[in-house]
């Protein structure tokens, strides 16, 4: 069961906080349909971390912030995030153990790999991509 590799979900969100849990019921409803439960958690804490940085650091007035959802291989899942701010995401531990800040650190813990990457158009895209087993390939 599931779907062909290469099949991409893309969907596009409101620069709001209520956006983050619509979003990762979205991704764990297409993980299913690709029969991934094994990776859901883990896929929905990227996607959240991801996009809501997106929804704090990336507002652009009157644009809207896509995900989008790739399944590249049997094996292994692309999560992306599209926002048009130029603005480029820092991965650094928060000083003093803070509260913000673990975001990147988490993404770069769970995802195989990750980075960031220009779009067409104005903006960039912050991807993570895991594997169904969880281990890097």
């Amino acid at each position: 069961m599931g779907c062909p590799v290469g099949d991409t979900v893309v969907l596009r969100w409101r620069q709001a906080a209520r956006s983050v849990p619509l979003a990762r019921r979205e991704l764990r409803r297409t993980l299913r349909r690709w029969d991934w439960d094994a990776v859901e958690d883990a896929a929905s804490l990227v996607l959240s971390e991801l996009l809501t940085n997106a929804v704090r650091h990336g507002r652009v007035p009157g644009r809207e912030i896509e995900t989008r959802f790739t399944r590249l291989t049997d094996e292994r899942l692309r999560i992306e995030v599209h926002d048009a701010s130029e603005r480029r995401p820092l991965m650094a531990l928060p000083a003093g153990g803070g509260e913000g800040g673990w975001g990147l650190p988490l993404v770069d813990t769970l995802a195989a790999n990750w980075g960031v990457g220009d779009r067409p158009g104005p903006g960039k895209l912050v991807w993570a991509e895991l594997t169904l087993s969880g281990e890097p390939w």
